[in-house]
């Protein structure tokens, strides 16, 4: 790992030649969009050729009154500084951090916005890729970890980065409340990339919905809302279906967490800080009653209110081509490593959990677009030597990105070799660009994974 960051930490990747060149940019330079309306003048901030525009509102801040509320769209006018990237959602550290890394940024309410990166501003014909970031619906966000210049730049795609409540401000469900919040963000923001990316070179009638774990069941349950607003599908380590919570189950949750914070009402919770919900999370009478539930879910999600999320079912894997797929070690980012005592198909328990959790559910979904008429494609992420835990849940992210350097902290990585990393990112982003470009793939669609390692 020391090799590759040295390497990167000096130099820009040009993928479209296949080798590293020093970079001519050696320093930024702003960048000026007007929004199709007219009413707003963006300054952004252009390095290594592609230009990035941060901290975009597509929401008004969600507190006061709108917290617990649906977002209310906001409206850009007048000179708006774009070159920050702004304040994540607010959550607890990460449970996988042991597996991650740290991954440091300030913390608001007010985190309804998103980035987008562009390598231009010229016509509206490039293809759009909008980023949503996994996390249990408790943590993550517009990170170093999912910057879209190396995307951007390789692909000549626009990328986009979206923040969304999450924990019980995006996702808990009391009485008197709406479920799904951090979804109804989310359905908002790409409403806002679809009547705005013309603007950033992007064209709306090209946007692929790209998610890794909760991420990419946000992705399935935008579609369940028949989603329109994106033509095609990036499946990433998406436990389809597994997260989904029926409303009575949510609401009674949502009474407990309200008491661990001391307040019985909506209400009552508007005048808490965040923190003060946040912690309440961690209430053993909280914990407690996830356990009882004993649904197989974490203490958030998708809930199926009938309203803002109904059933997933196969019409939702029928609207739009997909690229899905798996770790082969996903579940080394939660448990030990553990043997193959007492199981009887010549696999670990955790690899039996594992097709359990995600490859079957990304099968499934292929085989559901796939009798709907459309495209899919499936893949198996194996990783490289040098990385301790093997391909474990997210370990394809630093490759598809082209972050290592910004997983550098990541213990999931160990010692992986310069020439290992190089060549997964390569391969991983020639196949997610070829997807987003809606070009063929370099291996035949489904039902056969196509094996990454």
């Amino acid at each position: 790992m020391v090799e590759y960051l040295s390497i990167y930490e000096s130099t820009v990747l040009d993928f479209n030649r296949g080798v590293f060149q020093a970079s001519d940019e050696s320093t930024d330079t702003t960048e000026r969009v007007k929004l199709p309306c007219g009413a707003a003048t963006l300054t952004g901030l252009r390095r290594h050729g592609v230009m990035r525009f941060g901290a975009l509102r597509y929401a008004q801040a969600p507190m006061g009154q709108l917290r617990f509320a649906p977002p209310v769209p906001a409206s850009l006018h007048g000179e708006v500084d774009a070159t920050a990237t702004g304040p994540i959602a607010p959550q607890l550290p990460s449970a996988l951090s042991r597996v991650l890394g740290s991954c440091e940024a300030p913390q608001s309410e007010d985190c309804l916005h998103l980035s987008v990166w562009t390598p231009g501003t010229d016509e509206p014909t490039r293809p759009v890729v909008v980023w949503c970031h996994g996390g249990a619906w408790q943590s993550g966000g517009v990170l170093n970890w999912y910057d879209g210049e190396a995307l951007a730049r390789r692909g000549n795609v626009v990328v986009v980065g979206v923040n969304a409540r999450l924990g019980p401000l995006g996702w808990l469900l009391a009485d008197g409340g709406v479920a799904n919040l951090g979804l109804l963000d989310l359905a908002l923001a790409f409403q806002w990339v679809s009547d705005h990316i013309a603007a950033f070179g992007g064209d709306a009638t090209r946007i692929t919905a790209m998610g890794q774990s909760a991420g990419g069941t946000n992705v399935a349950a935008l579609l369940a809302r028949g989603a329109s607003t994106f033509q095609r599908a990036i499946l990433q380590s998406a436990p389809l279906g597994r997260g989904f919570r029926s409303a009575d189950a949510a609401r009674s949750l949502g009474r407990t967490l309200l008491r661990a914070a001391g307040v019985a009402t909506l209400d009552q919770a508007r005048s808490l800080s965040a923190q003060a919900l946040l912690h309440a999370q961690q209430a053993p009478e909280v914990v407690a009653a996830v356990r009882e539930l004993a649904d197989g879910h974490g203490l958030f999600g998708p809930v199926l209110d009938g309203e803002t999320l109904p059933p997933l079912t196969p019409q939702a894997a029928g609207r739009v081509d997909v690229l899905a797929g798996w770790n082969r070690d996903e579940m080394r980012a939660f448990t030990a490593p553990a043997t193959t005592s007492g199981t009887t198909s010549g696999t670990t328990p955790d690899e039996d959990e594992a097709q359990r959790r995600f490859a079957t559910p990304a099968r499934q979904w292929a085989a559901q677009a796939t009798q709907a008429g459309r495209q899919a494609w499936l893949y198996r992420f194996d990783g490289a030597p040098g990385m301790p835990l093997g391909a474990c849940h997210c370990a394809e992210l630093p490759f598809v990105f082209g972050t290592l350097d910004a997983f550098a902290s990541a213990p999931m990585l160990g010692s992986l070799h310069a020439d290992d990393a190089r060549r997964l990112t390569d391969d991983m982003q020639t196949a997610w660009l070829d997807f987003i470009h809606s070009r063929a793939l370099p291996w035949a669609p489904g039902p056969q994974a196509h094996v990454f390692a």
